[in-house]
Formats: structure tokens, C-alpha cells, sequence
């Protein structure tokens, strides 16, 4: 329920603020709005004001905003308030208004969502520099060790980790050239990713060095009675050191009611903390919450927020444009694309996350669907741009014929992508 709810939800928004973009633009320029529908097909709910229909209908996978004469096949009457009778200027900004207000969107509720503050994994930031290989993984197989700093993928520089896994994430079971530095010299290496996790992402096995960090210390507990705090690094755990946060759990689990020394880095120094896990063997609890790797606090001012927000819908941006890209030169595998299921069961685990993610992936969403819908393909709002285009440098307009088959091509293409995403969809639900 929570799933449908979400999906429901994160969809109805996009929708109603993507087709308000139109209406409102519409409006403003006195063209007249017949219908402003939520979802296609019969309508459930209606009311009728100022002219306009408003609905809701039964089939919730997108929306549209019907314009007196907004098309060469309607009855026409020449009226001033027909679509038709407007500019080409006044028609291109009807057709703009409803992906701008989908990329509006991704930014003004990104930027709420990061004045909320958040602790940001600190490796991500940091130079890809593998702290661990694991064993049978593809890195292993091609010869990359410990210590390695990869330098690029594919030519794309990677001075990230983040910049790493965004180059390798699509690149599942295809083969790539990885650029590394191991002891000042140059080590060039092909391997192929394994696909992992149902949406098939890549992965080559290869982790950052992590640290587990201390986010939380419970009052009364015996990590708060042992001196911890939050921030604490964990370095060693029984003089044993380079332990995964759920290396570290496990022992102190299976040590109930046994001293157990931690060696903790906080200021930048060293010091020992001794502990009593307490309760039964094989579930004592100290009293903390472990981050698998160190974090650091953000918590932008609300210019700050504008700034990041801007900077990383740019960045997504950037990322979307080299996926579609890549579906052209066959780089990207269309296993990756995602239909409504996907979308629906991606609302549903971030629901369960909290509002924040559920609104971080809405934004995300919503760029991707004014980006797409910017590209010049019939039927969505780019084709009628470019369309307007080509009928503005040409001077003169394509004949209802040309028009037809052009919309009738670009439907076709839709349908065809439809029909790729939803059997990606059931073939993740049947895996």
C-alpha cells in the first residue's frame, strides 16, 4: 500500500505541475483551456470552471491539457483563443512552460531538501583509491590491487570515487580500459563489471578504504558510560584493525558481558575506550549506530542550498545526458531503463526512508522527465519545438500530411520504449 501510495503521489505531482506549466502559460496568453486532466483514459471526477474541465481518469501514467484548436485536425473557427490563431512565439512558450516547470521542480524541491542538512559519506570526495578487492570479483581477475588509484574509465577521468562509480555503474558486463597509478607507474587494464542487484548495475568488486564512524551514542548506554562519542572513528577493535562496520558489530555482539577495548581516532588523536557489551551472547549491544564509512555534517544556509542544488541538478544533469548518449552508441545497456514499476517500487523504498529521500527522488525524477521531454522527438513537447523550428527557418508550414507522419513516427518510438521499459520492469520482478 505504502508503495502505490508513494508512486501515486511522486507521479501526481510531476504530472500537475508539468501540464499547470502549459495551462497556466496558455492562459496567460488568452488561449482557451478545454480540459486539464490528471491521467488518461475515463474520467473519474470532474468539474467544470470558467470554461474548463478539470479531471481526474482512471489511468494515472501521466496527464494532459486540452486547447481549443490546438491542433490542424480540430474543428477551427479562426478565433483569437485558439491555439492555432497564436504566434509561433506564443506557441513555443506553451510548449516550453510544461518541461521548465518539471526542471523548476527538481530544483526548488532539492533545495529544500538540503537545507534539512545531511551526513555526507566523506570518500565520495575523495580520490578512488581502492582499499579493498574482493575476492572472485572482476577487479581481482584483471589484476588490480590495494593501494591502486584509478585514474580513469573508458577516458572518462575519474577523480572521484563518486565520478568512479557514475562511470562504471552503466557499464554492467561490457568490457571497459581502466587507467590506474600503482607505485608511480601507469597500469592499463581491461576488465568487464558484473551486473549487480536487479536494476543491473555495474560493479567491479572494488571498495574505498573505509573507517566506521560513531553517528550516534544512546543515552544510559554503555558506549556513553565507556566515553564514546558521535564523530568517533573506529580504528581497532581488540587491537585488531581495518574491521567493516559489520566485522565490528559481529564481535560486539558475540562478547556479552566481556571487556572489549576500541581504539576510537577523535581530534585527529588516538585513544582507547573500554566497553561491556551487555545482553545474550550473540545479541550484546554497546548502545551506538555504526556508519559503515566516515561522514561530514552539511548544514547549508538557505543560499547555500540554492547553490548545491543548482550544482547538482547540473551534475544529474550531465549524467542523464551521457545515459541517453550512451543508449545511442550501444554504450548503455536498455536493460538499465526503468518503467513505471520500477518508478513505483523506487517511491515505495524511499517512502519507507522518510520524506527526504521520497522528495529527493521526486526531484530527480522530475529533471529527468523535463530533459526527456525537451528532446526533439514527436509527440512530446521537443518534436512540437522543433517542429516550430523547422517551420520558422522554412517560413512556411509543413502540409498536415508531413505533420502526420512525422507525430505518427515519433508515437510509434514511444510506443517502442514503452514497451522496453514495462518488459525491463517484469523481467525484474521475474528475476
Amino acid at each position: 500500500m505504502i508503495t502505490i501510495l508513494a508512486f501515486l503521489f511522486v507521479l501526481g505531482v510531476l504530472v500537475f505541475v508539468h501540464e499547470l506549466g502549459h495551462f497556466l502559460v496558455a492562459r496567460w496568453h488568452g488561449v482557451r483551456v478545454l480540459t486539464f486532466s490528471l491521467g488518461f483514459g475515463p474520467k473519474i471526477l470532474k468539474t467544470t470552471r470558467g470554461g474548463t474541465e478539470y479531471c481526474v481518469s482512471v489511468v494515472p501514467l501521466g496527464g494532459y491539457v486540452k486547447l481549443a484548436g490546438e491542433t490542424v485536425e480540430d474543428a477551427r473557427t479562426g478565433a483569437p483563443d485558439e491555439f492555432m490563431s497564436q504566434s509561433k512565439w506564443v506557441r513555443f512558450q506553451v510548449y516550453l512552460a510544461g518541461p521548465v516547470m518539471n526542471l523548476l521542480l527538481a530544483f526548488v524541491v532539492l533545495t529544500f531538501v538540503l537545507m534539512r542538512g545531511a551526513d555526507v559519506p566523506l570518500y565520495e570526495s575523495s580520490a578512488p583509491v581502492i582499499g579493498a578487492v574482493a575476492v572472485g570479483s572482476p577487479a581481482e581477475a584483471a589484476g588490480l590491487r590495494v593501494g591502486d588509484r584509478i585514474v580513469s574509465v573508458d577516458g572518462q577521468t575519474t577523480p572521484t570515487w563518486e565520478d568512479f562509480n557514475l562511470a562504471v555503474l552503466p557499464k554492467a558486463r561490457r568490457q571497459v580500459a581502466i587507467v590506474a597509478v600503482r607505485n608511480g607507474q601507469r597500469v592499463d587494464v581491461h576488465v568487464t563489471p558484473n551486473a549487480l542487484g536487479r536494476y543491473e548495475m555495474g560493479d567491479l568488486g572494488v571498495t574505498p578504504v573505509w573507517r566506521p564512524e560513531v553517528l550516534q551514542v544512546n543515552p544510559k548506554s554503555p558506549a556513553e558510560r565507556a566515553g564514546f562519542r558521535h564523530g568517533d572513528v573506529i580504528v581497532a577493535l581488540a587491537g585488531e584493525r581495518s574491521l567493516t562496520r559489520d566485522q565490528i558489530i559481529e564481535r560486539i555482539r558475540n562478547s556479552a558481558n566481556t571487556p572489549v577495548v576500541f581504539a576510537v581516532e577523535r581530534d585527529g588523536a588516538e585513544t582507547n575506550l573500554t566497553v561491556v557489551p551487555e545482553g545474550s551472547p550473540g545479541g550484546a549491544l554497546i548502545g551506538v549506530q555504526i556508519s559503515p564509512f566516515e561522514v561530514r555534517r552539511i548544514d547549508p544556509s538557505p543560499l547555500e542550498a540554492v547553490r548545491l542544488s543548482a550544482r547538482q541538478n547540473w551534475d544529474n544533469t550531465v549524467l542523464i545526458g551521457r545515459t541517453l548518449r550512451g543508449l545511442i552508441t550501444r554504450e548503455t545497456p536498455v536493460r538499465q531503463l526503468m518503467g513505471p514499476v520500477a518508478i513505483a517500487e523506487l517511491s515505495g523504498s524511499a517512502a519507507q526512508l522518510g520524506f527526504a529521500a521520497l522528495f529527493n527522488l521526486m526531484a530527480m525524477i522530475s529533471l529527468n522527465l523535463g530533459l526527456l521531454n525537451l528532446m526533439p522527438v514527436p509527440v512530446l513537447d521537443g518534436g512540437h519545438i522543433a517542429i516550430l523550428a523547422v517551420e520558422g527557418i522554412a517560413r512556411r508550414d509543413l502540409s498536415v500530411k508531413v505533420k502526420e507522419r512525422i507525430l505518427l513516427a515519433g508515437a510509434a518510438l514511444i510506443a517502442l520504449l514503452m514497451v522496453t521499459v514495462i518488459y525491463n520492469d517484469i523481467a525484474r520482478l521475474l528475476r
